[in-house]
């Protein structure tokens, strides 16, 4: 048997009673995994199946090379950030987009303690935290832009420039993605409301250009229309 923590990303009903989680775990990056039972009636856990929650994970620890049965799982602690619909518009949004841009990723400590990061901050009501999550997911990625003295971001080559090459890339926005960057504790910048819409649009634009087949979150319309 072995045993370990992982955040729960996605996952898909199989059949009538079982289902197949994707996780990213601390020990070794995105997993998948075979739950078996988890729809029957009696199965109280499956109130367990909520995006981003973080859990105990236990298998069979077989040679076997495909997918891997969960034999016992837990929940690593309560916590009340899903009663919070702002909180979990931000959950379902971040699960989704991580989902797909982990899915090759191996064991990464900074990704892993960077998600428990976002939950700490949801929890303390800070609703933008997002959008610093993911600008600092870009830098752990190695492929944030480079700082330098132009006052556009180029969202392609990920660096700055004298002239604008994009138009959700202003001066304004791209001062954003700068200071973000360059800050010692970015999650206390404050992001005005009217701002947060253009810059959110400018990270999915750049993701866009730096991992391939990135593809906007259909949870994006809900985020958008709880924050709106």
């Amino acid at each position: 048997m072995f045993s370990q923590k992982g955040y729960l990303l996605s996952f898909i009903k199989y059949g009538e009673n079982d289902a197949v989680l994707h996780c990213f775990t601390e020990e070794e990056g995105f997993r998948s995994y075979f739950l078996k039972g988890i729809y029957s009636k009696k199965n109280k856990k499956k109130a367990f199946l909520l995006p981003l929650n973080q859990l105990n994970i236990t298998v069979n620890n077989n040679k076997d090379t495909g997918i891997k049965t969960i034999s016992k799982f837990e929940m690593v602690q309560l916590n009340d950030i899903y009663t919070d619909i702002k909180a979990n518009s931000v959950i379902f949004f971040v699960a989704d987009f991580l989902n797909q841009i982990l899915k090759n990723e191996s064991k990464n400590e900074a990704v892993y303690q960077s998600i428990q990061e976002l939950a700490d901050q949801l929890q303390r009501k800070n609703y933008h935290s997002h959008l610093i999550f993911l600008v600092k997911i870009l830098t752990i990625q190695g492929v944030s832009p480079l700082l330098g003295e132009g006052k556009y971001l180029n969202p392609e080559t990920g660096v700055f420039s004298a002239s604008g090459t994009h138009h959700l890339f202003d001066a304004e926005v791209s001062l954003l993605w700068k200071t973000i960057l360059s800050a010692s504790e970015p999650y206390e910048i404050v992001i005005s409301k009217i701002l947060r819409r253009n810059f959110l649009d400018s990270i999915l634009v750049y993701y866009h250009y730096h991992f391939s087949d990135f593809r906007i979150p259909d949870s994006l319309e809900v985020l958008q229309q709880i924050f709106e």
